[in-house]
């Protein structure tokens, strides 16, 4: 167990940091994709690029590069420099903060390593969060790729896939902080009929949040901006269903959709059924958690009904996209107060 002397509170200090980037990093890489400024740096530029471009000859450079992929020859062919210096700051400013971050996870990682006073336990658990931000960044410039050469934006997929890593990091930090906070060795994946429908909620609610990546990379919130019907039907009838295998079409719009929403509904209804179980069987110690639980739901709900209602307004959406992130800490708050 961490002790509470100096080495012990800064280690809980660091992770606490830690997890504060993660977050500002999720907000701002949401931001890239809604003001689809994620392909205005066209080369990886791993030990390059820290600083942005300092004179005119080098904003051309970076200009010229954009200039030659589909995205600006399709949808910004009147694009001027001043308006490619805005998207080229928010997808720098992403990059610069994704460095941050690996500088800042590292450095204190190799003196908490060498001072052997942190428990072995939450050592190796911060050596695969470490290579988890290690790969991200690959996983980041993979994603970038997807939109260089035959598409105006990124691949669906290998965006979900990115946001998922940053979820999957974030949330091993809270885990951990937890532990340590409480003084507890908990397992997340501690598998038992007790334990089963907590991880189900949390599962759930991942998946929803990936259906929200393919939503957002196929701009398919541009379609059916109604609510509670996807125009006038509750099914869209833009859909052509030939046979079973198109229900799993993730590349139709309508259809992505169309089941984002319905996960909303099907986490609301499991949601409500755990809340009359906890209550009927007086869990007193899961009141409070469930409470910020609820709230964090209706909150993510109420803001992306009126996200897609005024026409994926981009202070509504990057809300929407911001209290996800506090839906799953809910969620797994929730888990962590159950197991004993």
């Amino acid at each position: 167990m961490i002790k509470h002397d100096k080495i012990g509170k800064l280690f809980y200090y660091w992770l606490s940091l830690s997890l504060i980037l993660v977050f500002i990093i999720i907000i701002v890489g949401g931001l890239t994709r809604l003001t689809n400024s994620g392909l205005s740096i066209t080369e990886w530029e791993l030990f390059s690029g820290i600083l942005p471009p300092l004179n005119q000859s080098q904003w051309i450079n970076y200009f010229d590069a954009y200039k030659s992929i589909p995205q600006f020859k399709i949808l910004n062919p009147d694009m001027s420099l001043n308006e490619f210096k805005v998207i080229f700051y928010w997808e720098y400013f992403h990059r610069v903060l994704a460095r941050t971050i690996g500088i800042f996870f590292l450095i204190p990682l190799i003196y908490f390593y060498f001072t052997k006073k942190i428990d072995k336990y939450f050592m190796n658990k911060s050596l695969i969060i470490f290579s988890l931000i290690v790969l991200q960044g690959f996983v980041g410039w993979y994603m970038v790729m997807s939109g260089l050469v035959n598409d105006v934006t990124v691949s669906h997929y290998r965006l979900s896939l990115h946001l998922s890593l940053a979820l999957i990091i974030i949330s091993m930090i809270f885990w951990m902080m937890a532990n340590i906070k409480n003084r507890t060795f908990k397992t997340f994946f501690s598998f038992s009929k007790n334990n089963l429908p907590y991880l189900i909620l949390i599962i759930i609610i991942f998946f929803q949040i990936i259906m929200g990546a393919f939503v957002s990379g196929l701009d398919a919130g541009l379609l059916h901006q109604t609510w509670p019907l996807m125009g006038n039907n509750f099914f869209p009838d833009d859909i052509n269903l030939i046979d079973l295998k198109s229900l799993l079409n993730f590349n139709e719009h309508s259809l992505v959709q169309f089941y984002h929403r319905n996960l909303a509904y099907l986490i609301s209804v499991y949601i409500i059924l755990f809340s009359i179980y906890i209550f009927r069987k007086k869990i007193v110690k899961l009141y409070k958690p469930l409470k910020i639980l609820v709230f964090a739901l209706v909150l993510q709900i109420s803001l992306g009904i009126f996200t897609l209602l005024s026409g994926l307004n981009i202070y509504l959406a990057s809300a929407h996209q911001i209290i996800s992130v506090v839906l799953v800490f809910s969620s797994i708050n929730l888990y962590y107060h159950h197991i004993k």
